[in-house]
């Protein structure tokens, strides 16, 4: 009797249970979730009719794609895993860490199997779908942190898709760059391409520095043929008054004005002669040495 009282005693003992400070407790009745209970001594009826699933809520987890840590700096990279296919036919070496956490207890133990794997499956196939829609110059520069926000975005649409209770708090790219066998041309065409972008940039300077020198030239140039247009209509204009006065003179006492432009026109010319040819009635050449004279 006392065997049988010590058996049933034994039984009903059997449904205590204890819960972390970061852990729930979940209880289930043949089978069935029906309440959940918080850190600390717990209890259910025996098992069949009742047990226990104990779930760590608050620690973060994480998943890793293309390596695995053997132990603090040691990995191994999982290359059927990292090599992707980029947008512009490139292979690319990804390798990628993503943190979550458990947002409903009850959900994660009762809907999925694993949450690592789900978790993983799901990254690796969200990723190679951004790496495909990217180039692989995009990927390594300017669109990792880019990848990584759609990424987690992506990720948490599709864990919310399969009522997981998941929540992802993190996803960071650790490593990308090209496969181990094509690195070397990998980085030839990367030295081609800043060559490239060298020459580029200083034909843009010479460019930069020749232009406007060009165009302070062509102003200066537009400056004086303007000068000059302005001052040949100032002369033009002036040589048309003298004219005009001229003409009223002429007009005024024709043969006065005539013999006075005759001898305007004579001393001009013989000014600037260094000898002079006289003729008189005796039609004899005398030939005026004025420069001799001048001495």
């Amino acid at each position: 009797m006392l065997v049988i009282v010590a058996i049933v005693a034994v039984y009903f003992l059997s449904g205590f249970f204890l819960v972390g400070p970061d852990q729930v407790g979940l209880i289930k009745r043949f089978g069935k979730f029906t309440n959940s209970v918080g850190p600390g001594l717990g209890y259910h009826l025996p098992f069949p009719i009742e047990s226990v699933v104990v779930i760590d809520t608050s620690n973060l987890r994480k998943q890793e794609i293309g390596f695995r840590t053997i132990r603090t700096g040691t990995y191994q990279t999982y290359a059927n895993e990292s090599l992707m296919l980029t947008g512009d036919g490139n292979i690319v070496s990804v390798e990628l860490v993503v943190q979550y956490y458990v947002g409903d207890p009850a959900k994660l133990a009762f809907t999925i199997v694993d949450d690592g794997d789900i978790v993983r499956f799901t990254t690796e196939s969200v990723l190679r779908e951004e790496v495909a829609s990217s180039t692989i110059d995009s990927i390594l520069t300017t669109e990792r942190d880019t990848i990584s926000i759609r990424t987690a975005e992506r990720v948490q649409e599709e864990l919310d898709r399969l009522d997981t209770g998941i929540i992802v708090k993190n996803v960071f790219l650790q490593e990308v760059a090209p496969p181990q066998q094509v690195i070397t041309a990998f980085d030839d065409v990367n030295s081609a391409k800043q060559d490239k972008e060298k020459l580029i940039y200083e034909a843009e300077k010479y460019t930069n520095d020749i232009i406007p020198k060009a165009e302070g030239e062509a102003a200066q140039i537009i400056k004086d043929a303007e000068g000059y247009a302005q001052e040949r209509i100032l002369n033009a204009e002036g040589e048309a008054e003298r004219f005009l006065e001229i003409l009223e003179e002429y007009e005024k006492a024709p043969d006065v004005t005539r013999t006075r432009m005759y001898l305007e026109t004579l001393n001009k010319i013989l000014s600037e002669a260094s000898k002079t040819v006289v003729l008189d009635q005796s039609s004899v050449l005398k030939l005026l040495d004025l420069e001799g004279s001048v001495r």
